[in-house]
């Protein structure tokens, strides 16, 4: 079975940075879990942290590529047996479009943070988050207004690549 990591906790794993207390995951089969599922650990700085399953998060009402489960990567945690049960993160462009439909303070701040560790672009997140759209329900014009004012931002951080000029007589490659 697989769990699929999204929100802060996916944002930690890929840069480092922001730790969660919570855990917003799907698992690829049904399963029962508690009411209360949590871990208790220390982080690098010693201090005592808990981490819980988000049991509200659901990812059929936000923005995701049809291909952000099949498109994650592994994740090895300790302790955790991967023939039993496989921890994968969305890639940071998928995270990056998950966080679109709501578009909170937080969920910018987190687009910006991918944005400035190198992690995304402008125009492989306007192409992602506009495949995403299609099996989207909800208000399509919020979406696709969130998605110029995330580009711009990203650019504004990270400025699309430029072309080199070509030389005269030089080949194009």
């Amino acid at each position: 079975m697989r769990v699929y990591i999204a929100g802060g906790a996916a944002l930690h794993l890929l840069t480092g940075a922001r730790i969660s207390e919570d855990l917003d995951a799907v698992f690829s089969r049904r399963v029962l879990l508690p009411d209360a599922l949590e871990v208790s650990y220390r982080d690098a700085d010693g201090s005592a942290r808990t981490l819980y399953l988000d049991r509200n998060y659901n990812d059929t009402l936000g923005l995701l590529h049809e291909d952000a489960y099949d498109d994650s990567r592994p994740v090895r945690i300790d302790g955790v047996d991967p023939k039993l049960l496989e921890p994968r993160v969305l890639t940071a462009l998928d995270l990056a479009v998950t966080k679109l439909a709501r578009f909170s303070q937080q969920d910018r701040e987190d687009i910006e943070l991918l944005a400035r560790q190198g992690l995304i672009d402008s125009a492989a997140l306007r192409t992602r988050a506009e495949q995403a759209l299609g099996g989207y329900v909800g208000d399509l014009e919020s979406i696709r207004t969130s998605i110029d004012v995330v580009c711009r931002l990203v650019d504004s951080i990270r400025p699309p690549k430029r072309r080199r000029p070509r030389i005269r007589g030089q080949s194009p490659n």
